[in-house]
């Protein structure tokens, strides 16, 4: 399996990925555009040819960014604050994946490398269904930032989380590539790529 920055080519099977797993959970697929706009990034894991997982990276611009639709007055006063926001979204894995934990820790590694390490974001916002909020606040670090409030696109209630970046990163070079050991079934970021790993990587998306 290879995780990767998703070329435009790939980009109709990323948001057909999307589309049937939204609908598999009941989700309105509605504004899923995969036409490059310059503030999105689309991170993918495939198997031969095939797209089994994906997450968009948006950096925030004039157009601000997704949950500005129904969470502004609370961007606006992160913003405010001096914070670099960026968002991630879409996140939709292949169901027939048997380690999903490990694809979602690579996923969100080659996420976080482009959002933290390249683009220089300092903190990270999602929109996430309130059934989802534990898991996100348990194994990955995530805040709750605003209540859920009914989210259009999906038509389904969604939670404002953030992330602080910065101690993302530190959980990354204590915990990536440890999988193995007892903390794994605590914390995502075990499933995170190692330092080496991370510099490879790291450096290739610099190319």
């Amino acid at each position: 399996m290879t995780i990767q920055t998703a070329q435009h080519e790939h980009w109709g099977q990323a948001r057909g990925l999307v589309a049937r797993r939204y609908a598999d959970r009941g989700y309105l697929c509605n504004d899923l555009s995969t036409q490059p706009d310059g503030a999105e990034i689309i991170c993918s894991a495939f198997e031969g040819a095939c797209t089994v997982g994906t997450i968009a990276v948006r950096f925030d611009d004039a157009h601000g960014l997704r949950a500005d639709a129904i969470f502004a007055n609370e961007l606006h006063a992160l913003r405010a604050e001096g914070l670099r926001l960026c968002e991630f979204g879409r996140l939709a894995l292949d169901h027939d994946i048997a380690e999903s934990k490990g694809l979602l820790g690579h996923l969100f590694h080659v996420a976080y490398l482009h959002a933290h390490r390249l683009a220089c974001c300092n903190l990270l916002v999602i929109e996430v269904n309130p059934r989802h909020v534990a898991f996100y606040r348990r194994m990955l670090g995530f805040k709750v930032h605003a209540e859920a409030r009914l989210n259009p696109r999906v038509n389904a209630p969604a939670v404002l989380m953030t992330l602080d970046l910065i101690w993302a990163r530190e959980q990354i070079g204590r915990l990536g590539g440890s999988a193995a050991g007892a903390q794994a079934a605590r914390t995502l970021y075990s499933y995170f790529y190692d330092a080496a790993a991370e510099a490879a990587l790291l450096a290739k998306l610099r190319q």
